[in-house]
């Protein structure tokens, strides 16, 4: 694949796959259409045969090439399959041409600050497991570092002090930003407000801009209830001290944290399927 993406990418060597498209032709002719000198063609023809492109013949005095359209074929398909691996419904890039959409608008409207104070998010999840299972994997650092971030990113540094004025440190980076050297995605900085284990959470969480500087404050608030299938947890952000450098934060929160409670649900639908199958391997034994 390699050898034929080079082959390709010469636009004088594409011009004679154009031209051979149509039929076999000489080396002559193909010079004389390509306006190109005939030493020049014969090796751009020589690469192409090579790269298994083309095929050729000598009849008489002249070498007649001719197209192979087996691997274009097989070249086409792979660009199709990138192609809708890129535009699955649902996928990565849906998601980021959303947010870019959000981007725009959230950037168009941050003209001054406090331009966005007031403004609310509401989330609702029915979860898997009773509440004491949901409030841990809400409160406890290694529960948290499986579902606190959007999808594509993974937690590099996480606190949560599970008490009133407990510290948080939210940081987080590309998911294959395996060994750190690539730049910090975000950063965040908070306080716990209210405990009620079980029950309620209420905490203040600020990301940083690039300065150090608090790009908001969001005031989230979860509230638990037990059902008849788990727990149904409620979200409300509600966001106050927004600066004009708070667009790009504000304009992922929607699909970011929404990206971040499905990774929740998942995880503990997950650990229940676990704990399930071993219950169902002890009892055969």
């Amino acid at each position: 694949m390699d050898a034929l993406l080079t082959a390709l990418a010469d636009p004088a060597r594409w011009r004679l796959v154009s031209l051979l498209a149509e039929r076999p032709r000489p080396v002559g002719v193909l010079a004389q259409l390509a306006q190109a000198r005939q030493p020049q063609t014969t090796k751009h023809l020589q690469t192409l045969e090579r790269a298994g492109l083309v095929t050729s013949h000598r009849t008489g005095q002249r070498r007649v090439y001719a197209l192979q359209p087996a691997p274009l074929r097989d070249l086409a398909a792979a660009l199709g399959r990138l192609a809708d691996t890129a535009d699955q419904a649902g996928g990565p890039r849906e998601t980021y041409d959303r947010y870019g959409l959000s981007l725009d608008a959230e950037r168009f409207a941050a003209k001054e600050p406090g331009w966005a104070d007031g403004r609310s998010f509401r989330f609702s999840r029915s979860l898997t497991g009773p509440p004491e299972l949901v409030w841990r994997h809400l409160t406890e650092a290694p529960l948290l570092v499986r579902w606190w971030t959007p999808d594509d990113l993974r937690v590099s540094e996480l606190v949560f002090e599970a008490r009133p004025g407990g510290r948080i440190i939210h940081e987080y980076r590309d998911a294959e930003d395996a060994d750190g050297s690539d730049v910090v995605a975000g950063r965040a900085e908070g306080v716990v407000d209210d405990v009620h284990p079980g029950a309620r959470l209420a905490y203040r969480l600020s990301p940083l801009l690039p300065d150090g500087s608090l790009a908001f404050t969001s005031h989230v608030d979860l509230d638990l209830r037990p059902s008849s299938t788990g727990t149904d947890l409620d979200v409300h952000w509600r966001i106050t001290g927004s600066t004009v450098g708070s667009a790009d934060f504000i304009a992922g929160i929607e699909i970011g944290f929404g990206q971040s409670l499905d990774k929740l649900a998942a995880t503990l639908a997950a650990d229940l399927r676990d704990t399930e199958h071993d219950t169902d391997t002890r009892s055969t034994k």
